[in-house]
């Protein structure tokens, strides 16, 4: 039986002055399966084609905060204390950083992680 499912994109946003950006990662939520999951990639190459003094150890970092924060790992700080759902809203709320989100779109799914390597292949990882 099919569940509800939302995903937001995450971004790499280097110069928010310039409104470039580069997808990085992808968020999955399911509630009804209590489902929260990211997966990132950084390619370091070509955000530096949008800004050559990018800090991508930084960028990186920050991803693995959020990955830490879906997760629900003591590291991430009180977030991981929250409900997924509310992990979720909290990740996906607009913020001005180098990390941003894509608003929140959602679609039906039998298998969430099947979701996340479907959506992460189609909209993260670079065009084979």
């Amino acid at each position: 039986m099919p569940h509800v499912f939302e995903y937001a994109l995450l971004r790499a946003v280097p110069r928010q002055e310039r409104g470039e950006f580069m997808n990085v990662g992808v968020i999955v939520y399911c509630a009804a399966l209590d489902f929260l999951c990211a997966k990132t990639y950084v390619d370091g190459d070509r955000l530096r084609a949008l800004d050559p003094r990018l800090d991508v150890e930084m960028l990186e970092t920050s991803l693995r905060h959020l990955t830490n924060s879906c997760d629900g790992t003591p590291d991430a700080g009180p977030v991981s204390r929250t409900t997924v759902g509310q992990r979720f809203r909290w990740l996906t709320a607009p913020r001005s950083t180098i990390v941003q989100t894509s608003p929140a779109h959602t679609g039906f799914t039998e298998d969430p992680l099947a979701e996340v390597n479907r959506l992460f292949e189609a909209l993260v990882l670079p065009p084979r």
